[in-house]
């Protein structure tokens, strides 16, 4: 296992971040989530992989606010903004972190482009500046001229490719990614993760991306981390210096790739 990497000025960090759910019939349920800790650095790409079940998506849900820990805290820009203790969540953390989840969310009522740009209206953002930059996102996440097309026109990659547009717009410097691209076929997920990668490298967001997809994380990522089963917590904390710009067809033949590969499969095994 590699040591512990703690990003230097980190914006997002996690501190012993525990999670279990109430036990049917009473009783102390076990745990989900315990001890997890780990940094992330402003414009880092982190990926997270481990075992089905392991509490990805609860991790995330914790550090998006939409679910309480058990223990631990989570710190932005150095400010505690969430802990056990808290008598309240604040979803998104006043629009600081951004989250694509499995399920795209759209609206079915309203166009693609009214669907990125509910999230201006939702701030108050909704002018000139703000529709044009909806539009502008579009086009770099390829949807452009299908801003009038309803969810049910568009195909599924669309559709993921309108939920990162509608994250984007708003600005939040933190985007959560919970196995966005996990049920789409392969072209058009190698398509989505260029598209991602182009985006994040003209944006610098700082991205914690959760993946079963072990090429994936290498891919996408920084530095990939490996939780373990339940109760989990990080095993592996893998720097990745592949070269960038990335493409997943390009990586897996770099040499670097294979021992890279099966560090982190051997971690999660």
């Amino acid at each position: 296992m590699t040591a512990p990497h703690h990003a230097p000025m980190a914006l997002l960090e996690v501190r012993d971040l525990g999670k279990r759910f109430d036990a049917a019939g009473g009783g102390d349920a076990p745990w989900v989530i315990r001890g997890m800790g780990f940094a992330v650095a402003d414009g880092e790409f982190l990926t997270v992989v481990g075992p089905s079940g392991s509490g990805k998506t609860t991790l995330l849900n914790m550090i998006a606010q939409t679910d309480h820990p058990t223990e631990g805290e989570v710190f932005l820009r150095g400010e505690r903004i969430l802990h056990a203790g808290a008598p309240r969540l604040n979803p998104g953390w006043n629009r600081q972190i951004g989250y694509v989840t499995q399920e795209d969310n759209l609206l079915p009522w309203r166009s693609a482009l009214d669907n990125v740009l509910y999230a201006l209206r939702l701030v108050g953002a909704d002018d000139a500046a703000g529709r044009e930059r909806a539009r502008d996102l579009m086009a770099a996440v390829g949807l452009a001229g299908f801003e009038d097309y309803y969810p049910h026109q568009l195909s599924g990659g669309m559709r993921k490719r309108a939920s990162l547009a509608r994250t984007l717009v708003y600005d939040p410097p933190v985007i959560l990614m919970d196995e966005p691209f996990g049920a789409l076929d392969a072209e058009t997920k190698a398509i989505l993760q260029h598209d991602l990668m182009t985006v994040w490298a003209s944006k610098r967001k700082t991205i914690v991306f959760v993946t079963h997809d072990i090429t994936e994380a290498i891919a996408l990522g920084d530095r990939t981390l490996v939780v373990s089963r339940a109760p989990a917590r990080v095993t592996l904390d893998q720097a990745n210096d592949l070269p960038r710009p990335r493409r997943a067809e390009d990586v897996i033949v770099h040499p670097a790739f294979p021992p890279l590969y099966e560090r982190v499969r051997a971690a999660i095994r």
